[in-house]
């Protein structure tokens, strides 16, 4: 036997191939456990399979599962426009799942309200390095929320935010309108002559803009004004204004939809209480 067929000691060497080679548990050559494998793969097979209709109609919160069940026993549920009637029926998280017509979200529905400080952006910022809302909100949840309807960068005051398309549709259409009250600063004072022509209606943009109420703030000067307004129209309350000569200097909405600023700190945001929402939807 030759030099190069055995290694020291006269034992066959694995590298030569001479005899049956061990295993070796190197780095990266560690066998992988049975147990590990199954957990994997049922796991993503889970994953894949998707979750249960019943389950899925709860969390968009329209009914418990028991109820669900029935609605969709009694095929008032469609997934990708197909009633299904199929008790246990599975769904990707990305199907489209209707209620009576209504599409759902799977997530579970959640309202904040934010007192919006000055100097936010409510959509994507234009300005380099500006500031949004979503720098704020970004951690209340790990859903996706919007706001519903906008303000403008230099106001002030409540913005609601949720991930329920269906409320914030309703909320943002024009010809609902919504209840807000804003405290404003005007450049100047504001003379009875003009406070008497809002009351009375002044022409924006060739409509008749018709206000709730207005009127100067208790125990301020008179370039202070309290304004009430259902239209939800994009800057609406600064065209008013403008129309009859005045700039609007301080902006801050205190009150929305029933829903006021006591305890909500500026920069602040809160969870609404299961009542706001019920009034907020019955609005």
């Amino acid at each position: 036997m030759s030099r190069n067929d055995k290694s020291s000691g006269g034992k066959m060497s694995g590298r030569q191939g001479g005899g049956e080679r061990k295993k070796s548990y190197s780095r990266g050559n560690a066998p992988v456990k049975k147990n590990t494998e199954a957990k994997e793969k049922s796991k993503s097979s889970s994953a894949s399979d998707g979750i249960r209709l019943n389950k899925y109609i709860a969390n968009a919160g329209v009914c418990s599962r028991r109820d669900a069940d029935i609605y969709i026993s009694s095929g008032n549920v469609t997934v990708n426009g197909k009633t299904v009637t199929e008790m246990g029926y599975k769904v990707q998280l990305n199907d489209d799942v209707k209620f009576d017509g209504r599409s759902l979200n799977p997530e579970k529905p959640e309202y904040f309200l934010l007192n919006k400080p000055k100097g936010f952006f409510t959509t994507g910022s234009v300005v380099k390095g500006g500031r949004t809302v979503m720098d704020i909100m970004g951690k209340a949840s790990k859903s996706k929320l919007d706001p519903v309807g906008k303000l403008d960068t230099q106001a002030m005051g409540l913005l609601l935010f949720t991930n329920d398309g269906t409320l914030a549709k309703s909320l943002a259409k024009p010809k609902n309108g919504i209840r807000q009250i804003y405290h404003l600063e005007l450049n100047k004072v504001l003379s009875q002559e003009d406070l008497e022509k809002i009351r009375e209606g002044v022409f924006v943009d060739r409509t008749k803009l018709i206000v709730q109420d207005v009127s100067y703030v208790t125990d301020r000067p008179k370039n202070e004004v309290g304004l009430e307004i259902k239209s939800i129209k994009p800057h609406i309350v600064q065209k008013l204004f403008k129309t009859l000569g005045y700039e609007i200097v301080k902006m801050d909405r205190v009150v929305y939809g029933g829903l006021t600023k006591k305890d909500l700190p500026r920069g602040h945001y809160r969870s609404l209480t299961q009542q706001e929402l019920i009034n907020l939807k019955n609005l």
